[in-house]
């Protein structure tokens, strides 16, 4: 018996509307039906989707000029420099808790030490968000003030006699100087140096506990005796160091005796952590400052070289703006390598958390609580 070939192509079409098709292939009708797209958010609204997608644009050099001429409708890219310096200014700018505290240091006078804490300061004051102070601690009489405006009379040891009355930053600003460019505060040092030599480890352990309270960053530019009750204070609570040395056998050598020193007293972190600046260099090629270079290096975290600036050789006033563009970058590089430790538990973190100071933060002598 034969089949009906036409027969059987009927049967099986009526099969498959039966069972909607049970090979699972589509139909025509389900083809045509619309399919759902994802649900609108707020998401929807992005920089790339709506703008599209637009790298960042170079801020120096001639290829930010070329976006200025042309409007933005040009966005040439960072330069190697440019970039460079973008990172650079990521670490300075890497957040902390609570405050820091970095001592600048040198043995040998006229190294540049007060410069460099003026450089330094300045630079994380204008790069950071936060406060930023400066501690004149040199008892010979310091010009750190000096440096920046001046334009504050009073003196660390004013805040010292006026310490119990003051209970906020507002109160805290008429005791120090503020560069305007950089935003860097500056307590500055009693001109008379009898003054300042009768402060000891005490007075500065206090001060540096009151500006705790107001401040994230505390820089202390110290005098060059590291057997002083002062400076060995200072050492103490310090969480970080700069040493400051001269591109000179001699101030090298020095250099080196002071972190054998540290060293030798309990303060071996502290050098491992430290940052070393080679200040006032004309030739970096020269043997002694590559020699220091790698003795140094195989102590402490960086050395930074510093170039010797015509600027600086006065003494004067001192702004980022007026020096060369490279020792602005020595100095961006030293806060960088200072930054580079924020990420590590403080130092001084004991002494922090032991030390009272016998500070009160009431209400003015002359006020009355609920009045």
């Amino acid at each position: 018996m034969h089949n009906d070939p036409t027969q059987a192509e009927q049967a099986s079409g009526q099969a498959n509307e039966q069972t909607g098709g049970a090979s699972g292939e589509a139909t025509l009708d389900d083809l045509l039906e619309p399919v759902p797209g994802p649900h609108a958010t707020a998401s929807d609204f992005s920089e790339s989707a709506v703008l599209g997608r637009r790298g960042q644009a170079a801020r120096t050099g001639w290829r930010h000029v070329l976006f200025e001429l042309t409007g933005g409708r040009l966005r040439p890219p960072p330069g190697l420099g440019e970039m460079r310096r973008n990172q650079l200014m990521n670490r300075v700018r890497t957040p902390f808790d609570g405050t820091r505290r970095i001592v600048v240091m040198s043995r040998k006078g006229g190294v540049g030490k007060t410069t460099v804490t003026v450089g330094v300061g300045a630079t994380f004051a204008s790069a950071r968000g936060d406060r930023v102070v400066a501690v004149d601690a040199n008892p010979d009489a310091g010009n750190l003030a000096h440096r920046i405006a001046g334009d504050c009379q009073r003196t660390i040891t004013d805040l010292l006699a006026d310490s119990g009355r003051i209970r906020s930053f507002a109160q805290m600003r008429g005791y120090t100087s503020q560069c305007v460019e950089s935003r860097l505060e500056v307590l500055a040092s009693d001109d008379d140096a009898r003054i300042a030599q009768a402060l000891d480890r005490d007075a500065y352990r206090q001060v540096v506990a009151l500006l705790d309270h107001f401040y994230n960053l505390i820089l202390l530019d110290t005098g060059t005796g590291i057997l002083d009750s002062a400076n060995q204070g200072l050492i103490t609570e310090a969480d970080q160091l700069v040493l400051v040395v001269r591109p000179a056998l001699d101030g090298a050598k020095v250099g080196a005796q002071t972190l054998d020193w540290l060293e030798e007293h309990g303060h071996a972190d502290l050098v491992a952590s430290a940052v070393v600046v080679i200040n006032g260099i004309e030739r970096e090629s020269d043997p002694i400052v590559q020699f220091a270079r790698k003795h140094f290096e195989a102590r402490c975290r960086q050395v930074v070289s510093v170039p010797w600036d015509k600027t600086l050789e006065g003494g004067g006033r001192t702004t980022l703006s007026g020096l060369h563009r490279k020792t602005r970058r020595a100095f961006l590089d030293v806060a960088a390598a200072l930054a580079d430790g924020f990420g590590e538990d403080p130092l001084a973190r004991e002494s922090r958390e032991s030390a009272s100071h016998g500070f009160t933060f009431g209400p003015l002598p002359d006020q009355h609580p609920g009045v």
